[in-house]
């Protein structure tokens, strides 16, 4: 029960991420964005869940894991039911700043919590796999329920299909988690200002650099001001006693690698999610339910393979899986650079599915694993923080980049406007496949263990 619980959660939070994307155009037409406006209901969102969640991972350390969980999932779920009345782009967008606060909270105590109730190693290791699994399929998951949910009903339902799942999984927290061994201590509050403020200025720069440029003015700002803040966090974490981010979780070389992969991977993967499903819908015509099942097959792939993990994990040890997942992952981005305006499902968009599928749930579950199974219990939340930051950052920072490459070269591009957006969308793809590269020197770090 407790597992259940807390990956219901999980998949609330990474679904949040995705299953938004396909009611775009529904939201859009209901509560009057403008075109350059509608971006912020999934930016907002990402904004507040990246820049709050060092805070919220030492905050369940320090005052009650259980109690941040239950109160940041109970915020999640009524956000939830508020943005689906939502009858004005303000109001949607409040809701939205909610969940990231609500998500922020839940997030880092749900890694921790699973982290010290499984203590045991080999339940520890098929737990943390499963937790993997849900999170990488879930960015799939997310793109075929939204399609579901947009087209038999309406884009309110993407939001409030959260509240029955929201309130059973804090009915069942309330009663079977149980509530770890509490650290005391006091919150680093100078700490958590400048990781707040520094992220969450980096994080806003990018997304404004994919829509205004990188001349821009207040990209520039933004960039600078979260780099400054950023090396004062560092600064502050050096000296403190009971910092936010304890400096000793990157001590360990596996560890420090596998955080450093877990930004790199969503860079290069959340390309495929973000322009196949443009591909699909103004290209070749889908709807939003068609595009929805277009990610089956890498959805089915990623749970799959990380069922697997706990047999291949200790049999093999953290090097050979990353590194034949980050292989499997780049050839399948790869084979997505040869994209044509002709171009059918069948193989060329299939193939990608398929290798994405088994090497994101070969390269991506590990990781968990190795940051996770021997973090001590009093780290256990700060870790878990860490670990979604770069998540979080990784994808919103992938994504600003290759929209700014997207954009740069559709920008003089000949032909016709289907030609000119696949042109942009494959040397986007180029970029991806540079990023998994980086990926694959990183797990080359990754040093063998005993099995």
């Amino acid at each position: 029960m407790v597992l259940a619980t807390l990956l219901t959660c999980q998949l609330m939070i990474i679904l949040d991420a995705t299953v938004m994307n396909v009611a775009l155009p529904r939201i859009q037409a209901d509560l009057h964005f403008s075109a350059t406006s509608l971006s912020w209901v999934i930016n907002i969102y990402t904004l507040v869940f990246g820049g709050l969640l060092l805070l919220g991972g030492r905050a369940g350390d320090l005052f009650g894991r259980r109690r941040l969980f239950i109160g940041g999932l109970t915020l999640f779920t009524i956000a939830s039911l508020a943005g689906g009345f939502a009858d004005s782009a303000t109001w949607l967008l409040a809701a939205r700043v909610a969940q990231g606060l609500g998500a922020a909270a839940a997030g880092p105590s749900t890694l921790a919590l699973l982290t010290t109730t499984f203590t045991e190693p080999r339940a520890r290791l098929r737990a943390l796999a499963l937790f993997s699994g849900m999170a990488s399929a879930g960015f799939a998951v997310g793109l075929i329920l939204g399609g579901l949910l947009t087209e038999w009903f309406s884009w309110r339902s993407v939001l409030f299909i959260n509240v029955p799942f929201g309130i059973a999984a804090v009915a069942f927290a309330a009663r079977y988690v149980r509530e770890p061994e509490r650290n005391r201590g006091n919150l680093d509050l100078p700490g958590a200002v400048t990781a707040t403020g520094g992220i969450a200025a980096v994080v806003y720069g990018f997304i404004r650099a994919a829509s205004n440029g990188w001349g821009d003015s207040w990209t520039l700002v933004a960039l600078f001001a979260g780099i400054g803040l950023l090396g004062a966090f560092i600064a502050i974490e050096v000296r403190t006693e009971q910092p936010l981010l304890p400096l000793r979780l990157f001590a360990d070389r596996n560890r420090a690698a596998a955080y450093v992969n877990f930004c790199l991977g969503p860079m290069a993967g959340m390309s495929m999610f973000f322009f196949l499903s443009q591909y699909l819908q103004d290209v070749h015509g889908y709807g939003a339910l068609a595009t929805g099942f277009a990610f089956l097959p890498m959805a089915v792939l990623v749970f799959t393979m990380s069922r697997l993990i706990p047999r291949l994990l200790p049999r093999f040890g953290p090097k050979p899986v990353a590194l034949t997942g980050t292989v499997l992952m780049a050839g399948g981005l790869a084979l997505l650079t040869r994209l044509s305006v002709d171009s059918g499902y069948f193989p060329l968009l299939f193939v990608p599915m398929v290798l994405m599928g088994l090497g994101m749930g070969l390269a991506f579950s590990p990781l968990n694993v190795i940051i996770m199974s021997t973090v001590p219990p009093k780290d256990a939340g700060a870790a878990g923080g860490v670990l979604q930051t770069m998540q979080q950052v990784g994808a919103t920072l992938g994504l600003a980049i290759l929209v700014t490459i997207f954009g740069t070269a559709t920008r003089n591009a000949p032909g016709s406007p289907h030609q000119v957006l696949v042109h942009g969308m494959t040397s986007a793809f180029f970029a991806s496949v540079v990023i998994a590269a980086l990926a694959f020197a990183v797990a080359l770090t990754f040093r063998k263990v005993a099995r």
